[in-house]
């Protein structure tokens, strides 16, 4: 730089006044982490270095339309139960959105939303992935999304959501019950049963 570029830079700078404040308030109230960053966190405490918990594949995907219903339900999952979570009637617990998200991105955000929903004991649970008709090939998100969810341990049953929901972007995901919910549910067992002798 010369001498008069050097000049020419400090007239320019010569109004500039020091910042009283140094300090960055953004006025972001604090939300906490999500579910799956919850869950994530956990999982990470302890882990064996290069094992990767999630055991969700993307070897080989069953491709699905955009327009395709997803309807899944394992034996010993009862009608009734698959009717009303079909049809929206359960109270959402939880809700992921995978929209933006790659492949490998959604892998990790189902894997671990779902891991973290079932630990707290949430039981419907909705995940949007979108129906994918823009991309290319379709519905690369939506194929996966309905071969994980087959995959994963916790999920009893899943079907595309209503409407008001998403619809053939979303689908709604019934999780098992944890070991404390089904405490809590053997210890209300007892007691009803208990009244009735």
């Amino acid at each position: 730089m010369s001498q008069d570029d050097f000049e020419l830079f400090k007239k320019e700078l010569s109004d500039v006044q020091r910042l009283k404040n140094d300090r960055v308030n953004l006025h972001k109230a604090n939300e906490g982490p999500s579910i799956a960053q919850q869950a994530r966190r956990e999982a990470a405490v302890g882990r064996k270095p290069n094992v990767d918990p999630n055991y969700l594949t993307t070897d080989f995907v069953e491709p699905v339309l955009p327009n395709d219903w997803l309807e899944y339900k394992k034996d010993g999952v009862q009608e009734g139960v698959y009717k009303k979570l079909r049809l929206g009637k359960y109270t959402i617990d939880a809700h992921i959105d995978l929209h933006r998200r790659s492949v490998n991105e959604a892998r990790e955000d189902v894997f671990y939303f779902l891991s973290g929903s079932f630990k707290r004991g949430k039981r419907a649970v909705l995940i949007t992935h979108g129906k994918g008709e823009r991309s290319h090939p379709q519905a690369v998100l939506k194929s996966h999304v309905n071969h994980w969810l087959k995959q994963h341990s916790a999920v009893l049953a899943f079907h595309s959501a209503q409407k008001q929901h998403g619809g053939l972007g979303s689908v709604y995901v019934l999780l098992k019950k944890n070991d404390e919910e089904k405490q809590i549910n053997r210890e209300l067992f007892n007691k009803g049963f208990g009244k009735r002798l």
